[in-house]
């Protein structure tokens, strides 16, 4: 890796980097071709309702190398907000560089600003040790929670 990457906000122009980052993380993980009209259409929506979330990429010399999403999960236990980090990709040339730890680290910068933000979650496949080492260097816990889903529409 040639210096650190800038790691900043994603914005419109970074829609079709983050369309396919997406694409191949499903791919990647889940061995599933996501169609790209509607991937297109999920990452617009999210620049259209920042109510939801936002984007974080890093750069590398002009070119997008990583980046991740956050939504957001309101608390009333905690009278707070979760920050959901999802849809974590670094293309894989750069990966084992610090891309990851630099893009969570501007998370946690981001979120000291904010008085509402009680914690981060994320979910990570379970063969991924990988990532799971990653998360559990940078201070993430493992949590007795299972995820259960019902999906209403099939991609």
């Amino acid at each position: 890796m040639t210096g650190a990457p800038l790691i900043r906000p994603a914005t419109e122009r970074d829609t079709e980097s983050l369309v396919a980052f997406n694409r191949a993380l499903a791919k990647e993980t889940e061995g599933i071709d996501l169609p790209v009209e509607i991937v297109s259409a999920g990452v617009a929506s999210l620049f259209k309702q920042p109510q939801h979330g936002f984007y974080l990429v890093a750069e590398l010399n002009g070119v997008l190398v990583g980046g991740l999403m956050i939504t957001y999960e309101w608390s009333d236990w905690r009278n707070g907000l979760f920050w959901w980090i999802q849809s974590v990709y670094v293309a894989p040339a750069h990966r084992g560089r610090g891309i990851y730890k630099r893009l969570y680290a501007e998370v946690k910068r981001r979120a000291e600003g904010q008085e509402n933000v009680c914690g981060f979650r994320l979910y990570v496949e379970k063969e991924n040790r990988r990532a799971q080492q990653t998360y559990q260097a940078l201070g993430m816990r493992e949590t007795p929670y299972q995820i259960f889903e019902e999906l209403l529409n099939k991609i």
